[in-house]
């Protein structure tokens, strides 16, 4: 386990101007940058130790965004039991390094520019370095201490709690976007609200029409091409664009010139198709299974049906999660490299080259596979037990929260949406299902995210920058 107590890697002028002679060599092209970095070996050991170390730390945030943030998509799944521990972490590994891999370049480029003000620092980029340091060390330290007690954080929260800290030191508190700190502070009271009452109306419906009919299997496969639209229709708006971007460059080199929504059109009408067909087969079977069962379920092959649907619903989450999550890991990063490539601190997007996003969707994967259960546990099965169905709603509201969210350009957190939906069934069920010291628990550590975040890294700013 890496300790919380390990020394931070702290860079002087000598080193900044090693670092600068580093940085000649490196591009943020695609092309190149795995060639750069082995370039990079050539280099005298003294030069060559900045940079390591900084990768270091940067890996080490991924490893605890990964532990805490992997209950936004398996979370449910292993609750519910449709999918075991080890094939959780296994699948959420797989598709949240895709995600960061192949499309992590597309998000998160203005979040070390998003929430301060970079002018204030162009005449000082040494004191941004330092800072952004600071973000790393206290982003990682509060997700830790989060992870380590089981409470599902918001790393963009940490990340942003942090870079307000430490430039609220260093410039002045007009270095800071308090509209932007505003608007996320707001987040906290509305995600989990609507992402609750979203839950509870699908779980409304599906325990109306289906689960509560006198023939709940006639239902069930009535509903079930609805229910594969609705499912394909919500993740695809999210996973599909993603998706098409390569095929569409694919077809524009051959000459064919599509209009941009056909292909994820196409994509998600194909997959609605074929989902409903493969589930009315794999119903059809379930059901002659369950009449040979001399124990047969309370309702035979639905909740296997909804434990399917919501298996897929956590894929999906989890190629999501890993594309745009991980900018909070190596934006930070980036940002330092680009102070040194350049000299000064940038002022729009930052680029970010292919070996940081393998850097960060690895650590993402390792932080997973190590402590990942503890807050697996706590989103699964400590706020209610879940069931398939009430898991699959869960989820499917989590997913049409972030959706309405970004429509409406406000920065949510999928946490905070996916204890709200849980919340939200637990209600539905009567209320006395929840239980309200994992609750209190969670709200509690939601609250003070910002400010623990912003608090540690003014202090480990102050440290640095005093050496």
């Amino acid at each position: 386990m890496i300790s919380q107590n390990s020394q931070a890697p702290i860079i002087d002028r000598n080193g900044l101007q090693n670092l600068s002679v580093i940085s000649q060599q490196l591009t943020v092209n695609r092309q190149s940058s795995t060639v750069n970095h082995f370039r990079m070996l050539n280099l005298s050991m003294d030069s060559i130790v900045p940079i390591v170390l900084l990768c270091g730390l940067a890996f080490y945030v991924a490893c605890n965004l990964g532990a805490n943030d992997v209950a936004n998509s398996m979370g449910t799944s292993v609750g519910s039991k449709a999918l075991t521990l080890k094939q959780a972490i296994i699948v959420a590994g797989i598709l949240e390094f895709t995600g960061a891999v192949l499309f992590g370049e597309r998000v998160s480029k203005t979040l070390a520019t998003g929430v301060v003000n970079p002018e204030v620092f162009l005449s000082i980029p040494r004191v941004f370095v330092i800072g952004m340091v600071s973000v790393l060390i206290s982003a990682g330290l509060w997700l830790q201490i989060a992870t380590r007690y089981g409470l599902p954080v918001s790393s963009s929260h940490a990340v942003v709690g942090a870079i307000a800290g430490f430039s609220s030191i260093a410039a002045g508190l007009n270095a800071v976007d308090w509209r932007t700190i505003g608007v996320i502070s707001l987040t906290w009271l509305i995600t989990p609200l609507i992402s609750g009452l979203i839950a509870a109306l699908f779980y409304t419906l599906i325990k109306r029409w289906i689960l509560d009919q006198p023939d709940p299997h006639r239902q069930i496969r009535e509903w079930i091409p609805w229910l594969s639209s609705f499912l394909i229709g919500i993740f695809g708006v999210i996973v599909f664009p993603i998706l098409s971007v390569p095929l569409q460059k694919t077809l524009t080199q051959w000459g064919w010139t599509l209009p941009v929504h056909d292909i994820p059109l196409g994509i998600g009408g194909i997959a609605a198709v074929s989902l409903t067909w493969i589930s009315w087969r794999q119903l059809e079977q379930q059901q002659n299974s369950s009449i040979s069962n001399s124990t047969p379920e309370k309702f035979p092959g639905i909740e296997k049906q909804m434990a399917q649907f919501q298996v897929i619903s956590a894929c999906f989450v989890a190629f999501a999660h890993g594309s745009n999550d991980v900018g909070n890991t190596i934006a930070p990063l980036a940002a330092i490299l680009t102070v040194i490539k350049t000299g000064s601190v940038p002022l729009a997007d930052i680029e970010i080259p292919t070996w940081l996003l393998l850097l960060g969707g690895s650590g993402i994967v390792t932080g997973l596979a190590i402590w990942g259960k503890n807050v697996i546990m706590t989103v699964g099965e400590n706020i209610i037990s879940l069931v398939p169905s009430e898991g699959f709603c869960a989820e499917l509201a989590t997913a049409t929260t972030v959706l309405l969210a970004s429509r409406l350009g406000l920065p949510v957190s999928t946490s905070h949406a996916l204890v709200g939906g849980v919340v939200g069934i637990g209600l539905v069920q009567g209320g006395k299902s929840v239980r309200l010291d994992t609750v209190r628990s969670i709200a509690l550590a939601w609250v003070i995210t910002v400010p623990s975040a912003a608090l540690l890294s003014a202090i480990l700013f102050k440290i640095l920058n005093w050496i």
